[in-house]
């Protein structure tokens, strides 16, 4: 097979086109176009924040009832075939898939826009509220957000790996709802290039916002100012890294680097906890846990309706977060699907929900709880440092308090800038595996197109730093969470079915 045909051009084409043609307006007008898209985002989220709060829910008691039910013991796979990685392996690659390097950022600062705008009835800046902060941030990335990463990943891994279908597209899995005339058709084509769209957009502004988190950091180090060139350079070498990997394979690229980064991170946590205040951490990781508890079911459902002065950041920044999360609920279950081969329905499942709770849980004791330690007993003023626009500033400021200062920035931007690696060179693996003509039972994305679609979405993310417009673009991926949102529930019930259909629970289980 030629390389002219490996890439399937019936969607990939179009995707291109609609991301372009998104992406030049907003560039060229991105002060109009991000009023008026923040305005239809707010009114979406305040006509439906009751929506989103119990999408949330409904999606974790769906994850639990495929998990416990018959359908958790279906072998995504042949039954007599091991696991394709170690349990410690899997759970590091969702992990790196599923936090990324994200929690670095929202693991140190997200308490405090919840100490400046605390819940109803609470001070801003007194002890509660900050014991609301980093709790609501340890709630952040609960059980809900993997919920909705998770819970198309069953649909696509049963008809890749069970199935055997040769393409692993969203149009496939949705074959026993819709019949062939419509996947084969026009319809199909349309759910694969809003795969697409909302991917390579979302790849987009993770590369673009996500690079702030390095050059803050170096600048402190090298003692200059955070500059366009400094974020060229550093998007230059994190790119660099993500097509290296992406290039490898999961195998050698992602899995090495996933593994690589859960030891480094354990090692920067205990850093942290023997340099840094460690007693201080530790009683304020057991309170934020325990008032997590106790207010799980207050942040998953409270809209804060009888108030006056309307909502919170717990309440507004919930369904924000929800509606992005589905943006990237697509790749991460198609991602999800690929790696799964030989589990279970329920192992899949289980390990999303847990493994990186569990790691986001710990990364946010650790860093907020430095964070908050240099707050209230070293007179840090880090509630006014994070409200500029240049909030990133605030983490090497805290991290240079420590013992060795420039070894603890040093380690955090290794950290984050891995995580940011595989985050990205999953969504190229992801991307190169969709759009593939290749078999994807049998075998992995071409290599060649691994890079082609690492060269696509950095070259948008860099004309869009450069010329504006990932702001707008950001807003328009919180807004495809939409449809994605009932592709979710369409692709359960395709799981559901194609296990009825196929008796799966009797015919493809462990003996």
């Amino acid at each position: 097979m030629g390389k002219k045909n490996l890439i399937d051009y019936k969607i990939f084409i179009p995707a291109l086109l609609v991301l372009v043609a998104i992406s030049v307006p907003f560039a060229m007008y991105e002060k109009q176009s991000l009023e008026v898209l923040n305005s239809i985002f707010n009114g979406i989220v305040e006509s439906f924040t009751w929506g989103y709060l119990w999408y949330g829910i409904i999606l974790v008691v769906a994850g639990l009832y495929l998990s416990f039910s018959k359908y958790g013991k279906v072998v995504l796979g042949d039954p007599k075939e091991k696991p394709r990685f170690s349990l410690f392996e899997y759970a590091s690659i969702l992990i790196a898939m599923g936090v990324g390097s994200t929690i670095m950022r929202t693991g140190m600062l997200q308490w405090t826009s919840v100490a400046n705008d605390p819940p109803a009835g609470v001070e801003a800046g007194s002890p509660e509220a900050i014991l609301w902060g980093n709790a609501y941030s340890m709630f952040l990335w609960g059980f809900q957000v993997f919920a909705i990463f998770v819970l198309i990943a069953p649909a696509m891994a049963y008809i890749l790996h069970v199935k055997k279908r040769p393409l692993m597209r969203i149009s496939e899995a949705c074959r026993i709802l819709f019949g062939d005339k419509f996947t084969d058709g026009l319809g199909g084509k349309f759910l694969d290039v809003l795969f697409l769209v909302s991917i390579l957009s979302g790849a987009a502004v993770t590369l673009g916002l996500g690079a702030p988190i390095i050059t803050h950091n170096l600048a402190f180090l090298i003692g200059m100012e955070v500059n366009f060139t400094l974020t060229i350079i550093v998007t230059i070498v994190w790119v660099f890294l993500f097509s290296l990997s992406a290039y490898a394979g999961i195998d050698k690229g992602i899995k090495r680097l996933s593994t690589w980064n859960m030891y480094i991170a354990s090692v920067f946590a205990v850093f942290v906890l023997i340099a840094g205040p460690g007693v201080f951490i530790l009683n304020y990781f057991s309170d934020s846990l325990s008032f997590l508890m106790s207010n799980y079911v207050n942040m998953s459902l409270n809209t804060d309706s009888v108030y006056e002065g309307g909502m919170s950041h717990v309440q507004s920044n919930t369904v924000f977060w929800f509606a992005y999360s589905a943006t990237w609920a697509m790749l991460h279950g198609v991602f999800a699907a690929k790696i799964s081969r030989g589990r279970t329905v329920k192992e899949m499942i289980l390990t999303y929900f847990l493994a990186p709770t569990l790691m986001s849980w710990l990364a946010t004791g650790v860093l907020g709880g430095l964070g908050v330690y240099h707050y209230l007993k070293e007179d840090m003023n880090i509630l006014s440092l994070v409200e500029n626009e240049a909030r990133m500033s605030a983490i090497p400021e805290i991290l240079s308090t420590l013992p060795f200062g420039w070894i603890a920035i040093v380690i955090f931007m290794i950290v984050a800038l891995i995580f940011l690696t595989t985050t990205l060179d999953s969504t190229t693996y992801t991307v190169a595996a969709y759009t593939s003509t290749r078999d994807m039972s049998k075998f992995e994305p071409p290599k060649i197109l691994r890079i082609i679609v690492a060269a696509v979405i950095t070259s948008i993310a860099l004309v869009l730093m450069r010329i504006g417009g990932l702001p707008p673009l950001e807003v328009v991926s919180g807004l495809m969470g939409l449809p994605v949102i009932i592709l979710q529930f369409l692709l359960i019930w395709a799981a559901i079915k194609m296990m009825n259909k196929d008796e799966a629970w009797k015919y493809n289980i462990r003996k």
